[in-house]
This record gives structure tokens, C-alpha cells and sequence, in this order.
């Protein structure tokens, strides 16, 4: 998002304007359901774009077979796609600064679904890469957008659950799209599967259409004031944070399906029913790391995520041997990795109260972190082999834990608002 939005945001905190306009326009047209039937709304959207994102974990081997490219190179699609957000979320948010807010939101998801639709009729690896970038544009400006109009319908106090209810879209497309595009993939072939995703990020950018109000964009902002938030180490530290906390955990995760291969000797189907044990846990996770967020605050929430998700990978290996261990290994590891978002989003409103910016770039951060760690993870099992992803991102969680208390201390010193 924008600097514009980020006044926007101001405006809806320090006034019950726009609110009492959402309320107003209810009453007399009776055709917008409730803020929170909205947030849940903008949560769809966000399963939409996050089947998009993360669908290509679920079919890796289907594309690396019909394609004839190694499943490295396969899963070089996600790192296409994520560099792409990454990239493009700020820019994005430049260029749409004055756009209603609702048009964005529904350009956004037709982005994402012209980019599937190009997936799924794609007969060579280079038109399904540009599938792939087309898509996560689409992406790019819908999520930072969705979470802040979130942030927004809900009061200050409730701002972790707010977070969660949009990302808690992204989990459920892990919990339902990516184990049923697993599944799918063997029966119908990924290309349907693209398809689908197409068809239902068409039918999110409907029910924005007709469910959400109007909401006019703001004025210009230069430049430079959007990025002076960027200058502040403190939120430069959390971005930090955010790429490599999403490096240790999705390298990992975007070849889950060739380690479970490997720790459990299953294929196929199976394989896609182990994911929605992954799936389900993510859901509780952003459940709970949105509640704890409210409740605890967000360092010490992130702190205990930061703790349960370096045990959890670093023995996965070791419990995922048959498909009960496997199951709830990767629900438990899911639940701490999911809890990661909630915390880490409110933590950047707490640096930087206008919020709008801020949340583009962590945005960013977040799919820059997933570009990286396809390249991370194509590399080790290049080199190891993929047994040895889980200690790789093990050591990542270490690292994230070192910055978190670098941070926290620094926090004592000039931001008492950050220490537990």
C-alpha cells in the first residue's frame, strides 16, 4: 500500500467517519453485510491470491513431469512468482495511490486470475514462468490492501485478529488449495487445477464488486515521504525478520512434497493428505497468533513462535517416518509458523502507526523471503540433498531469534513500547 492509503488509514482511526458512512449506506440500501462479515470477505480475496502464490508446492511433480523439467526447475515457478511480488508491491502501491480502493481489490484479483488462466493453457516452462509473474502482480496489490481495509473495520485493541482474519485466507489456501491441488493434479491434471484457482479469484473480485462500499483514494504523497519509513532501523529490523523467518520455513515447505517422499517412502495421494494436516495447522496458528498478539503483545508472541518453530523443523527428519508422525509433525510445525504473521504485522503498526507503506514493503519482504528460499532450497538439494532442508532452516530460525532480541534490546533503549 500507499503513503495516500496510510492517510486514509489516520483518518479512519482518529474519526468514526467512515464508518458511520459504511453503516449509513447499509441501512438505506440493506446490500452490505456487517465489518466483520467484510473482514471475512477480504479474507476470500486473500485465499484467492494465496492459492495462486502457493499452489505450485501442491503440483511440483505434476509440472515437472508433463513439462520435462527437474523438479528444481519447477520449483523455480514460486521463486518467479515471489521475486515478482516482491518487486512490484511498492511500485504497485506508487501507481495506485489515488485509485478507490474498492477498483484496486477487484483489478487485483482479475490480475491474479488472467495470470492462472495463462498457467493453465501454458505448453512450455516459459510461458507457465510468465503465468506465474502475471499472477503474483495481481497478488501484490491485493494483500497489503486487504490487510490494512481490515486493520481498519475493526477497533485498535482487536488489530492482531483483524491481521489474522485476512491472512487466515492465505492459511486456509494452504489447509484446502494447495493438499487439493495435490490431489487434483493426479486425477484432472495442473492445468485444470490452474483453471480453478482462475475461477475462483473470478469469483472473489465479484463479491468484492457487489458486497464491499466505495472508498475513494487520497491524495498525492512525494515520494520520498512514502519511503522515509523505510529509514528507521527499527522497522528495517522486522523486515529482516520477515525474509528470513519465511526463508526457514518455505524452503523447506516449497519441497515438502519430495521430503515426505523421502522420510516416509509415500507418494500421491497420501502425500496430498498429509498437506492438509500442514493446512490445519496454519489455520490454528494465525487463530492463535492473532489472539496472543492481542493479549501477550507482539514481541513475547513472537518469541515463543520464533522458539516451537526451530524445535519443529529441526526434527522433522526424524518424526515425519511414517504417515501418523508425519501428520502431526507438520500440523504442530504449521501452527508455529503461522503464528509468525499476525505478530510480525502488528509489531510494524506499533513503528509505524500510519501503517500503509510499511505493510507493502513487509509484503514485499514476505515474497522476497520465498523467492529467496526457492533458490536456497534448489541449492541444497543440489549439493546435500533435500534431507538436509530442515537443519538449513533450523539455523534460519536461530537467526531469526538473534535479530528479535537485537531488537528488543534496541527497543529498551529508545522504544519502550517494544519490550515484553
Amino acid at each position: 500500500m500507499t503513503g495516500d492509503m496510510a492517510e486514509w488509514y489516520d483518518d479512519c482511526r482518529s474519526s468514526t467517519n467512515v464508518v458511520v458512512r459504511f453503516r449509513s449506506y447499509s441501512s438505506r440500501s440493506g446490500r452490505f453485510p456487517s465489518m466483520s462479515a467484510r473482514s471475512y470477505l477480504l479474507a476470500a480475496g486473500a485465499f484467492a491470491v494465496g492459492t495462486s502464490a502457493y499452489v505450485v508446492s501442491g503440483v511440483l511433480p505434476a509440472v515437472s513431469a508433463e513439462l520435462d523439467v527437474s523438479v528444481t526447475a519447477a520449483g523455480q515457478l514460486t521463486t518467479a512468482f515471489a521475486l515478482a511480488y516482491a518487486v512490484s508491491a511498492p511500485l504497485i502501491a506508487t501507481v495506485t495511490a489515488r485509485w478507490e480502493r474498492r477498483r484496486l481489490l477487484l483489478a487485483a484479483l482479475l490480475v491474479a486470475a488472467a495470470g492462472n488462466a495463462i498457467s493453465a493453457i501454458a505448453t512450455t516452462y516459459p510461458l507457465l514462468l510468465g503465468g506465474r509473474i502475471v499472477a503474483a502482480l495481481g497478488a501484490a496489490a491485493y494483500t497489503p490492501a486487504a490487510t490494512l481495509f481490515a486493520t481498519v473495520l475493526r477497533p485498535p485493541e482487536e488489530r492482531g485478529r483483524a491481521v489474522a482474519i485476512v491472512f487466515g485466507g492465505l492459511t486456509l489456501s494452504l489447509a484446502l488449495g494447495v493438499p487439493l491441488s495435490s490431489l487434483l493434479a493426479g486425477g484432472i491434471g495442473y492445468r485444470w487445477v490452474f483453471a480453478l484457482v482462475a475461477f475462483v479469484s473470478v469469483l472473489a473480485a465479484a463479491a468484492v464488486r457487489l458486497q464491499l462500499p466505495y472508498l475513494a483514494g487520497s491524495p498525492a504523497v512525494p515520494l520520498r515521504e512514502r519511503f522515509a519509513v523505510a529509514a528507521d532501523g527499527r522497522v528495517l529490523t522486522v523486515l529482516a525478520i520477515t525474509v528470513f523467518g519465511v526463508v526457514a520455513t518455505m524452503s523447506v515447505y516449497i519441497y515438502v512434497v519430495p521430503l515426505l517422499t523421502a522420510t516416509t517412502g509415500l507418494t500421491g495421494s497420501t502425500i496430498g493428505s498429509l498437506l492438509l494436516a500442514y493446512g490445519l495447522g496454519a489455520l490454528v496458528g494465525n487463530a492463535a497468533g492473532g489472539r496472543s498478539t492481542d493479549r501477550f503483545g507482539s514481541i513475547p508472541t513472537l518469541f515463543a513462535t520464533l522458539a516451537g518453530f526451530v524445535v519443529m523443523i529441526a526434527t522433522l527428519p526424524f518424526t515425519a517416518t511414517t504417515a501418523v508422525g508425519a501428520a502431526v509433525a507438520l500440523f504442530v510445525w504449521s501452527v508455529f509458523t503461522w503464528s509468525f504473521n499476525p505478530p510480525v504485522q502488528s509489531l510494524l503498526l506499533e513503528l509505524a502507526p500510519s501503517g500503509g507503506l510499511v505493510l507493502s514493503l513487509n509484503a514485499s519482504a514476505i515474497y522476497f523471503g520465498m523467492g529467496l528460499a526457492g533458490v536456497l532450497g534448489g541449492t541444497v538439494i543440489g549439493a546435500v540433498g533435500v534431507l538436509a532442508l530442515p537443519e538449513v532452516g533450523a539455523v534460519l530460525g536461530l537467526v531469526v531469534l538473534g535479530l528479535l532480541l537485537a531488537l528488543r534490546s534496541g527497543g529498551r533503549r529508545t522504544a519502550p513500547a517494544l519490550a515484553d
